[in-house]
């Protein structure tokens, strides 16, 4: 083999360019100081190594080859918002799927940290649908809760005694003859909301509903209540399927 033939001094260089410990590999000072280099009329080989030069040359066009690839892999997936894979099971529950398996090495650290983003973001949304969701009941309009609401809302509320309530009547009655109609300030605030992702369109949230208002004394009043949401994204657009409110009612009678 040609590596028999490469002088000591050679060979000593490059072990110590390749060593894996960082602490221990020589430096690009002292690798100039190496008698390798800085003594070549008398230590370095004077035989012409053009196959050595061949391999050279080939390893560099695979170095560029498989950066490039990298970078492709990397702008493509960044591009498509790093989806997550799913896989339909048969009981129609989907499974998640790392898509961090087709990075190679090298890129797996970014595919994740995309990935991390994308649900940081989706959390995010949900959180803000929610506050919209509630903002629409503050402010008594029943259309916009509509347009949030599946038409098939399904609840348990204190308001309904423990039954599990479906369709949107039920609330109807409150928007129309509470909601509507009250022209005191009301203010509330999510709490310590946490978002759990169910796959790729579907999500819920579990928060602390603190809401302030005014009685009927005039009177500045505080009420809590603890819900959940369920979320599922149809059209690209996120419906609230069912929530379950404990404590305190959600509307407060004013």
């Amino acid at each position: 083999p040609e590596w028999d033939t490469v002088t000591p001094e050679a060979k000593n260089l490059i072990n110590q360019m390749l060593t894996i410990n960082p602490a221990k590999r020589i430096t690009a000072d002292q690798a100039l100081k190496h008698p390798w280099v800085c003594q070549r009329s008398t230590v370095a080989s004077m035989v012409h190594r053009q196959e050595t030069v061949e391999c050279l040359r080939k390893f560099n066009a695979r170095r560029k080859l498989k950066g490039a690839i990298l970078t492709t892999l990397l702008v493509t997936r960044n591009f498509s918002g790093c989806k997550t894979v799913l896989n339909k099971k048969s009981d129609g529950v989907k499974k998640r799927k790392s898509s961090s398996s087709v990075c190679l090495m090298g890129s797996t650290e970014s595919c994740n940290n995309a990935e991390e983003e994308e649900m940081k973001a989706c959390k995010q949304e949900i959180i803000k649908m929610t506050e919209q969701l509630i903002e629409a009941i503050n402010n008594g309009d029943f259309e916009a809760y509509t347009k949030i609401c599946d038409p098939g809302l399904t609840s348990f509320e204190p308001e309904a005694l423990g039954n599990l309530v479906e369709g949107m009547d039920f609330h109807k009655f409150y928007f129309e003859n509470l909601l509507s109609k009250n022209s005191k300030p009301v203010h509330t605030t999510i709490l310590n909301p946490h978002v759990h992702l169910i796959g790729e369109d579907a999500a819920c949230i579990a928060y602390i509903r603190l809401t302030q208002y005014i009685d009927g004394q005039g009177r500045p009043r505080s009420c809590q209540s603890e819900e959940t949401r369920v979320w599922h994204r149809r059209d690209a657009k996120w419906l609230n399927v069912h929530f379950h409110c404990s404590g305190a009612p959600a509307t407060p009678l004013q």
